[in-house]
């Protein structure tokens, strides 16, 4: 086993993660992730129901294994700032606020130990993610997921799972999180903490050198290596923090671009909708939160929501909610997927994720929306424009459609298609046919191109990241990590001098 924590939220965990899996899986080795509690409104459906966080079904296709509840069996989904549903072994069980939830540690604990064993118990090796960095020192009572997981998963007698921490030197001080990180730890979880990964390095290898040997000192731990920035990587991920970092567009072949545009809610849900719109050349897609950002888009979408009425009121204060209506009445393409369809109703009603009781939609879409106690969990499959569409569903709202076209599980009417399904667009038979009525629909000389393999695309991302850690990682001695656990005998750093 290995445990991969960071400095920050958003520093490499995820990536690393996925990449050793990648790694391990070439040498043939059987690998497992693992997120013991993740926090993420970006989340996937398991073949067999089950809701986990999406950047753990991306690492499970890394280590080329079918993702399951036990990989993420604890999920936190925040539908504001002080509450979130509870999501365990795939299923919500709560709401809670910080308060509440801490009532649940102790079941949680026994939950997180039991799911690590039963991977541990199937596979050669399990590569666990922490969760936000294992210094919040204000957390570390209860930790679930960082170096309460590393203690916790040692034999009685042994010292518990190795740990390395990655930091992102993009954001400048990596040196001072790396050290202030293992400083601010209690000494027995100072003693897993094996050494360190720097990510996305860009210049002279040789400026950095002093660096490495300087931490490497003061800490007595090693850097296992330093990950190259690598332009236009883009993976599944968990949170918004990593929006901004979508992928690029791809030049169209023929013809004009086309141009979406995506409304940022404050509670965004499954974002990732949106990576095979990007990745079909000729589409750019950006986001949102002013009116004039949609004028000129040729598809604006609304996409998932954690919080469907929170978020449709934001969209009304913003002013986005009257742009958009009124160019749906003009003939221009609206898109609405899960909560953003919910928003395109005549009428929602919600006793349930908001409590406000009946709300009026947008009245985009004959469609009336009422909210179940009962979570909708599964992956459909179906046609639309004569393709074959597969797809997964993860929604409280239940639509009852009163009219329009058929489109997927939803409807259609004129320029606007509203749907609860998930993951439709990277299906490219599906996708390139709804992008040409879009094009045909919004007036635009865009054709899609007609060999863009979604699923190849996210295969090489996820070969790349193998290959980051096999070039410039020191996969010998992560491998002793593995098999041997954190070298005996690491220093203690304190937090205000050199390692003794």
């Amino acid at each position: 086993m290995l445990l991969v924590a960071g400095t920050t939220s958003d520093a490499g965990k995820s990536v690393l993660t996925a990449g050793i899996c990648r790694w391990l899986a070439r040498q043939g080795v059987k690998v497992a992730p693992f997120k013991a509690q993740n926090m993420s409104l970006n989340s996937m459906v398991t073949a067999d129901g089950a809701e986990i966080g999406r950047a753990q079904a991306m690492q499970a296709a890394a280590a080329r294994v079918e993702p399951t509840a036990h990989m993420n069996p604890v999920l936190l989904k925040p539908g504001s700032d002080r509450r979130s549903q509870v999501v365990v072994l795939g299923r919500p069980i709560a709401e809670v606020d910080a308060m509440g939830y801490a009532e649940h540690k102790r079941r949680l604990r026994e939950v997180v130990l039991a799911s690590l064993a039963e991977l541990r118990a199937r596979y050669d090796v399990v590569i666990c993610e922490g969760a936000g960095s294992p210094a919040e020192i204000n957390l570390r009572a209860g930790d679930l997921a960082n170096m309460g997981l590393a203690r916790a998963a040692g034999s009685p007698d042994g010292p518990g799972m190795p740990v390395i921490v990655v930091g992102d030197i993009d954001r400048g001080g990596v040196f001072a999180a790396l050290y202030g990180t293992v400083g601010l730890l209690e000494p027995e979880d100072q003693r897993l903490i094996a050494g360190f990964v720097i990510n996305k390095f860009r210049g002279a290898p040789e400026l950095l050198a002093p660096g490495l040997a300087q931490i490497t000192a003061l800490t007595g731990r090693p850097v296992y290596g330093v990950l190259p920035w690598l332009g236009g990587l883009w993976l599944d991920v968990e949170d918004s923090l990593a929006l901004d970092a979508r992928p690029p567009s791809r030049p169209a072949a023929t013809g004009e671009t086309l141009r979406v545009a995506v409304a940022r809610l404050p509670r965004i849900s499954n974002f990732t909708d949106l990576d095979a719109l990007s990745a079909e050349p000729g589409v750019t897609v950006r986001f949102a939160t002013m009116p004039g950002e949609l004028a000129d888009a040729d598809l604006v979408v609304l996409p998932g929501s954690r919080a469907t009425v929170s978020d449709l009121a934001w969209l009304h204060e913003q002013g986005l909610a009257a742009e958009v209506v009124r160019r749906a009445r003009a003939g221009r393409p609206v898109l609405g997927i899960c909560g953003g369809y919910q928003m395109l109703a005549h009428e929602i009603l919600d006793d349930i994720e908001s409590m406000a009781g009946p709300v009026a939609g947008l009245g985009l879409l004959p469609v009336r929306v009422e909210f179940a106690p009962d979570k909708t969990l599964r992956r459909p499959s179906g046609t639309a424009y004569g393709e074959p569409v597969h797809a997964y569903e993860i929604h409280h709202g239940m639509a009852a459609v009163e009219g329009g076209e058929p489109f997927l599980d939803g409807c259609r009417v004129g320029a606007v298609w509203g749907t609860t399904w998930h993951g439709a667009l990277e299906n490219d038979g599906f996708r390139r046919a709804f992008l040409a009525d879009v094009a045909r629909t919004a007036g635009r000389d865009f054709t899609p191109a007609p060999d863009t393999d979604f699923a190849a695309l996210r295969e090489a991302q996820l070969d790349a990241l193998g290959d980051l850690v096999e070039r410039h990682l020191d996969t010998d001695a992560l491998w002793r990590l593995i098999e041997t656990g954190a070298p005996p005998d690491l220093p203690i750093v304190p937090p205000g001098g050199a390692g003794s």
